[in-house]
C-alpha cells in the first residue's frame, strides 16, 4: 500500500516519537549478601549491589526493561519473577525455578528482557527455594502518562509493607517441612516492617493529594493498613485501575498491591500514625513478645509530636470484592474450561505436612515445563508428560478458563496467578464449604492477580486465554509454596513453540522468526547439570515414560493417621526428654558420692 507524501511524512514522525518516548531501561543486579538490621536485630540479608533495602524498578509504560543480575550469593542459588507483569511474547521471562528457567548458580548471570505494556504497582522477588523472605524482593513501579487519576495527583510515594524473621530461610523450611512439624505450623515472624524498617517518617505538606503505592512484600502475613485521620481513595489494585472508593482501613495479604489517593489536611501543626497490623488469625501461635504492629508517620511538623496510634477494638477493613474496574470489562459468562482445585494439607510417609490441590502436592520436575513444551512436539497437548506431580492443566486459545477453588483447610490462603489478572466472580463467607454454583455473579467483576479465600470457603475466578506461556497457580505464603500448594496452566502450548525457540538442534522453532531462548537460561541450566529437553523426568525418547521422575515422599502406612503422626512425635519428644532426666539424675548421684568419698 502506498501512502501520498504527507501521509507517510506523518507517519515516519509518529514513529521517530514513538521510538524516541520508550526506552531502554536497564539496571544491573548482583545480588549478595549484606548485613542489616531493620528491627534491631542484626543478621545476614540478601541485598543487590551491596545495599539494603533494594533499589525500586522503575519504567513507563512502553519502556523495555532488562535486568542483568549475577549471582554473588555463594552459597545459594537464585532467581527473579516480576510480580504481576504478565509477560506477553516473553513469557521465558517469568522467573520461577523449574517452570521457565533453571536457577541462577552462583557465580552465574542471567538476563531478563521484556516490554512493559501495563501500568501500575508491582513488584519482584526471588521464585527459587523460598529466599525472598531473606531479603530479596523490591517493588516494581510502572508509571503511566495516560493515567485516569493523573490530574488528581501531586506526588507519588512508595510504601512497603512485609513481615521479618530473625533467621534466615534454609534453616527455617528444613524445621517446618520435617516430621518434627507433623501438624505443618507455620513459622511466625519476629517483626512487622514499614518500607523495610520502623518508625518510618514520611515528609507531608498540608494540602496535597499524595498516591501511596502501596506493596505487601510478606512471605506469610497480611496486614491491615491505616493513616489516622485520613481517608484512602483506592484507584488501583494489582495493576488495575479502579472506579474511586473511599475506605478508612484496607487489608493486604501476602503478595497483594493497592494505590490510593490522600489528601492532606490544610492544618500542619499535627502529625498523623500510620499503622499496619499483622493479621494474627494466621498464626498457629502467637508468641508473648511478638509485637504485630508496625507505625510510622505522616510529619506535617518536624516540631510536632510523633503521636501513638490510637486503640483499635476491631478490624473493619474495606472489601475489595466490592471494588469495580475502571474499563468496566464485563463478566466472562459461559465458561470453555473448569479448573476444580481442592485445598488441603495432610501428611506423607515421612512425618512431614504437606500443601495439596485435588490429592497432589507440587515436585519440582527435572526439566523446566517450558523447555518440555519447546522439545516435546504435537505431545506438547498431552498434559501426562509434565508429570502428574506439577498438577498441570492444559489449556486453548482464548478459552474462557473457571477456577473453582474450595479451601477445605481452616486457614486463609491468598492466591496468586501468574500471566493474567482474574476475575473475582465468587468468594464465599468463612465456612461455606465447597462451591455449589447457586451465587449471582457481580456484572462488572473486581480484577487483579492475587486475592484471599477464606477458611473452609471457596471462590471462583475467571480469565481468558489469551497468552500463551506457563503459569504458575499457587499460595502466595511463601511456606505453602514450597510445602506445595502449586498448579501449573500450560496456555496454548503449541502457540509457544512458534513464539519461542530452544534455538538447540535438534530443537528449533517451526517459526523461523520466533524468540530464540537467551544463552545465558542455557548456560545456567549446562553448568549444573539440567537437562534442556524432554518430559519431566528427562524423557528424550519416550515423552509418555516419567521412569526417574522427582516425586513426593510415599503415603503414610494404611490406616495411619496425621494425629497419629502428632502423637508419635510427641512420645518420642517425651521420650527423649525421660532419658534426659534419668542420665541427669544419674549424674547427680555420681557427683554427690564423688563428693563424699
Amino acid at each position: 500500500m502506498a501512502f501520498p507524501p504527507a501521509a507517510s511524512m506523518l507517519l515516519t514522525l509518529f514513529l521517530f516519537i514513538s521510538s524516541a518516548i520508550a526506552a531502554t531501561v536497564t539496571y544491573d543486579f548482583n545480588v549478595t549478601w549484606v548485613t542489616a538490621q531493620p528491627d534491631g536485630f542484626s543478621r545476614p540479608t540478601m541485598g543487590i549491589n551491596g545495599q539494603w533495602p533494594l533499589p525500586h524498578i522503575t519504567a513507563t509504560v512502553g519502556d523495555k526493561v532488562v535486568v542483568n543480575v549475577v549471582n554473588g550469593l555463594g552459597n545459594q542459588t537464585t532467581s527473579l519473577h516480576f510480580h504481576g507483569l504478565y509477560q506477553k511474547g516473553t513469557p521465558h521471562m517469568d522467573g520461577p525455578v523449574g517452570v521457565t528457567q533453571c536457577s541462577i548458580p552462583p557465580g552465574g548471570s542471567f538476563v531478563y528482557e521484556f516490554n512493559i505494556d501495563q501500568p501500575g504497582t508491582y513488584w519482584y522477588h526471588s521464585h527459587d527455594q523460598g529466599q525472598y523472605p531473606d531479603g530479596l524482593r523490591g517493588a516494581l513501579i510502572v508509571h503511566d502518562p495516560e493515567s485516569p487519576y493523573k490530574d488528581e495527583v501531586d506526588e507519588e510515594i512508595v510504601l512497603t509493607l512485609s513481615d521479618w524473621y530473625h533467621d534466615q530461610m534454609p534453616g527455617l523450611l528444613r524445621h517446618f517441612i520435617s516430621y518434627a512439624n507433623p501438624t505443618g505450623a507455620e513459622p511466625v515472624p519476629n517483626a512487622a516492617l514499614m518500607n523495610d524498617t520502623q518508625d518510618l517518617k514520611i515528609k507531608v505538606e498540608p494540602g496535597k493529594t499524595y498516591m501511596f503505592r502501596i506493596v505487601n512484600m510478606a512471605a506469610f502475613a497480611a496486614q491491615y493498613l491505616w493513616f489516622e485521620g485520613h481517608t484512602m481513595k483506592i484507584v488501583e489494585v494489582d495493576g488495575i485501575y479502579t472506579e474511586p472508593a473511599e475506605a478508612d482501613m484496607i487489608y493486604l495479604t501476602a503478595a497483594q498491591r493497592y494505590s490510593v489517593l490522600i489528601t492532606t489536611k490544610d492544618d500542619a501543626s499535627s502529625n498523623f500514625a500510620i499503622v499496619g497490623s499483622m493479621d494474627q488469625d494466621l498464626f498457629d501461635v502467637v508468641p508473648e513478645t511478638l509485637n504485630p504492629n508496625v507505625t510510622g508517620w505522616l510529619v506535617y511538623s518536624d516540631s510536632a509530636k510523633l503521636p501513638t496510634p490510637a486503640f483499635v477494638d476491631e478490624f473493619k477493613p474495606f472489601d475489595d470484592f466490592t471494588l469495580i474496574p475502571h474499563d468496566k470489562l464485563p463478566l466472562f459468562k459461559d465458561p470453555d474450561y473448569s479448573v476444580k482445585l481442592d485445598v488441603k494439607m495432610d501428611n506423607l510417609g515421612d512425618g512431614a505436612n504437606y500443601a495439596w490441590f485435588n490429592n497432589v502436592t507440587y515436585v519440582r520436575p527435572k526439566v523446566n515445563t517450558l523447555y518440555t513444551v519447546l522439545t516435546s512436539g504435537h505431545l506438547a497437548t498431552n498434559p501426562e508428560i509434565y508429570s502428574p506431580h506439577t498438577n498441570p492443566f492444559i489449556l486453548e486459545k482464548d478459552q474462557v478458563v473457571e477456577i473453582v477453588l474450595n479451601n477445605m483447610d481452616p486457614g486463609k490462603h491468598p492466591f496468586h496467578l501468574h500471566g493474567h489478572a482474574f476475575q473475582t466472580v465468587v468468594r464465599s463467607q468463612e465456612e461455606a464449604g465447597s462451591y455449589v454454583a447457586n451465587e449471582t455473579f457481580p456484572e462488572t467483576p473486581m480484577r487483579r492477580d492475587v486475592v484471599a479465600v477464606r477458611p473452609n470457603g471457596n471462590m471462583v475466578l475467571r480469565f481468558k486465554a489469551d497468552n500463551p506461556g506457563i503459569w504458575l497457580f499457587h499460595c502466595h505464603i511463601e511456606w505453602h509454596v514450597a510445602s506445595g500448594l502449586i498448579a501449573t496452566l500450560i496456555e496454548r502450548p503449541l502457540d509457544l513453540q512458534t513464539l519461542l525457540s530452544l534455538n538447540q538442534a535438534p530443537y528449533t522453532s517451526p517459526n523461523a522468526s520466533a524468540l530464540p531462548i537467551p544463552q545465558t537460561h542455557i548456560d545456567v541450566c549446562k553448568a549444573q547439570d539440567i537437562s534442556i529437553a524432554g518430559n519431566a523426568a528427562g524423557n528424550t525418547k519416550d515423552l509418555l515414560d516419567l521412569a526417574g521422575q522427582n516425586t513426593p515422599a510415599g503415603p503414610l502406612p494404611a490406616g495411619f493417621e496425621a494425629k497419629g503422626v502428632v502423637a508419635l512425635v510427641f512420645s518420642v519428644v517425651v521420650a527423649f526428654a525421660g532419658m534426659g532426666v534419668i542420665g541427669w539424675y544419674g549424674g547427680l548421684d555420681r557427683k554427690q558420692g564423688a563428693a563424699g568419698a
